[in-house]
């Protein structure tokens, strides 16, 4: 009977560690989530690491790690990590569908299709992945097979305008434009605020020279997608042809503004630059275009061009020498050379390429005429652009893609984040300095935490405390120098018998967890620590913070977290009642109401926060959004501009878009 209770004691204790390192694991996995959650991908690794350390036979450590290797653009690595996720559990769609996505990062299209297949297997009414498996075809060039996929599409989701808009793209390609306007019109009956519609909608009018019904399009699609430069590219084609230059070289200007590095605006914005007589302008764009591809020929001989018509005759000449050693038998341009040679009294150089020219042209004569090898032939032809006789025509991309983006919630189930009309994070005390170099307001001083610090100084402690309002990720370096600092203080929590120190300590530790978002250990810290010093109104401000966190992680997730909101505003509320001249506290407060929509008592907040602190930057930016949101766009924009003043410069991006929906 003794041995059996042994036993039974044995089994039971044996069980709790087993659930004990089971929990680890899970609280693990949970941080990690919400580390993800708030774009921490590079500390988010860092959690799913131990996790599969801990457990390498869970699938979700895995599928993780996989999603935040993706969102740092690793697509190899998530594709490995997310491929043994699949093998723990392959019954799961969502993670052929991110596999699917990494693998077309890489090109490698036939093995997403394949992944496609099974996604559909297993959840068959999910439309983006026969979506996504038609782009794929489309980038196979298996134009035939896509169409078929795409009519099962539009047969089983008669009102998905993408559809029909990939239909219209391939017809394209299969060079049938009666087709492909037929079914654009579809899309945009369907949905007439298709951006892409009608941005392929202009390009069939572009292909067709109806320009002024392609300027009509791609004025659409512009106004609906403002910040894709090839649309203005486009769209100063058709207007130089119906000869709007003013409107055609604002497009250009806007098409560089969005994407510096755009080929064709730069050079097709010189080509006008030399119609209008704005030789030196048009110098400094093919300046451009030449660092970035020193052996464009064509660039070079319009700059060798420009060059010897402003009398910058050595640059002409070192112009013309680069096009020449590619097209030696470029009559032309060893003239121009020859000219240069002589207006700079350099005559032996002049009468050397004279006498090249002369000889071709006896050559010619007596029937014995240079030709380029087959190689050179070959090389011409798959350099479409290269024609020096074409050396003043605008230049067209030759086959466009417009089907970048695949619909995937890979990302989307995970992170469930708005952008454009974010607002800025509240203000908590971190252990993470600002950059030095930090042009914005982003940091607050608190004679609190200064406290704080002057003391730790004294006790030759070198952990600083900040009070910050930043969105920036972790760096590794960091996330490791805050788990030793955690290891650290937990080892001195264990050895401490003074209870003041202990809070003391207790305290640092939770900033320390929450800068690494495990915001439960952060709580739990927070609340011991105010049971022994409940007069702490730091406690309390960054309780309030941590609880902020988790709440909209969980809501994320699904969880019902009205009873945690009231413990936030009741922290909110005690660190205001033990400080009401903080201005942050405020802010803070103002960011919770407007979580909850509760827009006008976030507007109250902030507005008392720019009363204690005129300087806020932050709490401009916010109410701006908030007064946005709320249909003031006269007052937000007002708000916006005055964050942007103080230097928070995404404000004017937003000011941008709201000016032009007006």
């Amino acid at each position: 009977m003794r041995t059996l209770k042994c036993f039974v004691f044995f089994l039971l204790l044996f069980s709790s560690f087993i659930a004990k390192a089971q929990y680890r694991v899970d609280r693990l996995i949970t941080v990690g989530r919400s580390a993800l959650y708030y774009e921490d991908y590079v500390l988010s690794i860092q959690y799913f690491n131990l996790a599969i350390s801990a457990r390498p036979y869970l699938y979700e450590p895995w599928y993780y790690r996989s999603v935040a290797k993706y969102n740092l653009d690793d697509y190899t690595g998530a594709e490995k990590d997310v491929t043994q996720a699949i093998k723990l559990n392959p019954y799961i769609d969502d993670m052929y569908d991110l596999r699917a996505i990494c693998r077309i990062r890489q090109k490698k299209y036939s093995d997403a299709i394949t992944d496609y297949d099974h996604a559909i297997i297993i959840a068959p009414q999910n439309r983006n992945y026969w979506f996504n498996q038609s782009i794929c075809r489309v980038n196979l060039k298996e134009y035939d097979q896509a169409q078929k996929e795409l009519d099962t599409i539009v047969s089983k989701w008669n009102k998905f305008a993408q559809a029909y808009t990939l239909k219209a793209e391939v017809s394209l390609y299969q060079k049938d434009t009666v087709a492909a306007a037929g079914w654009l019109d579809k899309s945009l009956e369907i949905d007439p605020y298709n951006a892409e519609a009608w941005a392929t909608r202009g390009e069939i009018s572009l292909s067709k020279r109806q320009w002024r019904d392609a300027d009509k399009f791609l004025s659409k699609s512009i106004h609906l997608k403002s910040n894709v430069a090839n649309n203005y590219v486009n769209r100063a084609l058709a207007r130089l042809n119906y000869n709007n230059l003013r409107g055609a070289m604002s497009d250009y200007d806007m098409a560089i503004t969005i994407e510096p590095d755009n080929f064709l605006a730069h050079y097709n914005r010189a080509l006008m630059r030399i119609e209008l007589g704005d030789d030196n302008r048009a110098i400094s764009d093919f300046d451009f275009i030449i660092s970035k591809e020193p052996d464009n020929v064509m660039a070079l001989y319009n700059r060798a061009l420009l060059n010897d018509k402003t009398g910058n005759l050595k640059a002409a000449i070192r112009d013309y020498s680069a096009v020449i050693k590619v097209f030696p038998n470029f009559w032309t341009g060893l003239a121009l050379r020859a000219q240069c040679y002589r207006r700079l009294g350099m005559t032996a150089k002049a009468e050397l390429d004279e006498f090249k020219i002369f000889k071709a042209q006896m050559n010619k004569h007596n029937g014995v005429q240079p030709r380029w090898t087959r190689a050179k032939r070959n090389q011409l032809r798959k350099r479409s652009e290269v024609n020096l006789d074409k050396y003043n025509q605008y230049v067209v991309e030759d086959a466009p893609e417009h089907y970048e983006q695949y619909a995937s919630q890979s990302r989307g189930k995970v992170q469930n984040r708005k952008v454009g009309m974010d607002l800025l994070p509240m203000f908590s005390i971190t252990y993470i300095a600002p950059p030095a170099d930090n042009l914005t307001t982003e940091q607050v001083f608190d004679r609190d935490v200064e406290k704080i610090n002057t003391e730790e100084n004294k006790n030759k402690k070198a952990n600083k405390l900040y009070v910050t309002c930043s969105k920036s990720q972790i760096e590794e370096e960091q996330s490791v120098r805050l788990f030793n600092i955690i290891d650290s203080l937990t080892a001195e929590i264990n050895k401490e018998k003074n209870t003041a120190v202990l809070g003391r300590l207790i305290f640092r530790r939770a900033i320390a967890y929450s800068v690494l978002n495990n915001y439960d250990e952060a709580i739990s810290d927070l609340t011991t620590y105010l049971q022994i010093d409940s007069t702490s109104l730091l406690a309390n401000a960054q309780r309030g913070v941590c609880q902020s966190m988790r709440n909209a992680f969980n809501s994320s997730q699904g969880v019902v977290t009205s009873l945690q909101q009231a413990g936030t505003l009741a922290d909110f509320n005690i660190a205001i009642a033990k400080s009401p001249g903080k201005a942050y506290l405020y802010y803070n407060r103002g960011n919770m109401y407007a979580s909850r929509k509760d827009y006008t008592k976030a507007i109250a907040d902030y507005t008392t926060a720019i009363q204690k602190d005129n300087d806020l930057a932050e709490a401009y930016y916010n109410r701006g959004i908030v007064r946005l949101l709320s249909g003031d766009k006269e007052n937000g924009i007002a708000d916006l501009s005055k964050a942007g003043e103080f230097g928070l410069y995404d404000a004017y991006s937003i000011i941008k878009t709201q000016e032009k929906d007006k």
